[in-house]
Parts: structure tokens; sequence; C-alpha cells
């Protein structure tokens, strides 16, 4: 079994700053990638910000240069800092973990229940 949780999501005035968590425990063979969704009322899901094995990073142009994903291999854990924060980046923030959970299993997809992001004044 595989769970991921995220963590730090809450509301914030636009120009504000949050930090969310994301950490994958349980039967983890080997981690893929890790990465930041997000989900706004009436929307499709779109990413956000992900980071692979190697520690290549890929943003969504609406975020460059105001959201920093980073992680800690060690902790099974990845980070999303997100500064500057506009009323449109309100929505409910997925975190997705590829990974193997024997060396002999295939690459599958895994979720989390997601954060609240709402910037607001």
């Amino acid at each position: 079994q595989v769970q991921v949780v995220e963590s730090g999501g809450g509301l914030v005035q636009p120009g504000g700053s949050l930090r969310l968590s994301c950490a994958a425990s349980g039967t983890i063979f080997s981690i893929n990638s890790m990465g930041w969704y997000r989900q706004a009322p009436g929307k499709e899901r779109e990413l956000v910000a992900d980071i692979n094995y190697g520690g290549s990073t890929n943003y969504a142009d609406s975020v460059k240069a105001r959201f920093t994903i980073s992680r800690d291999s060690a902790k099974n854990t990845v980070y999303l800092q997100m500064n500057s924060l506009e009323p449109e980046d309100t929505a409910v923030y997925y975190c997705k973990v590829q990974l193997r959970t024997k060396w002999i299993r295939p690459v599958d997809d895994y979720w989390g229940q997601g954060t609240q992001v709402t910037v607001s004044s």
C-alpha cells in the first residue's frame, strides 16, 4: 500500500506565499517523479510543476518565476514554494507520485487527496 499525503494549503492574500508539502509512504521500491497539479472550480486538472528522479523540473508557464518545486529524496517528500500568489492560483492542489512498489512492477501513479489553496483579500 502507498499513501500520498499533502499539507500546507490555506487562505492567503494576493502577493502572499505558501509552501505545500507532499509525502509518499508505504511499499515503495523507487520513485520516478513527483509533481503538483491543481484544479479550479469548473476547470480541468492541470500540471503546475514536477520533478523527476534526476532532479529535472518542469513548470506551467503561468507559475514560472513564482513557484519552485523541490524534493527531499531521503524522505520521499516534495515541496512547492508558492510566491507572489494571485487569485487565479486558487484551486485544490494535488500531489502525484509515479513509483514502483516492486522492481518487477510497472510504474503507477498515486494521487493525494488534495489541499485547498485560496488566494483572496
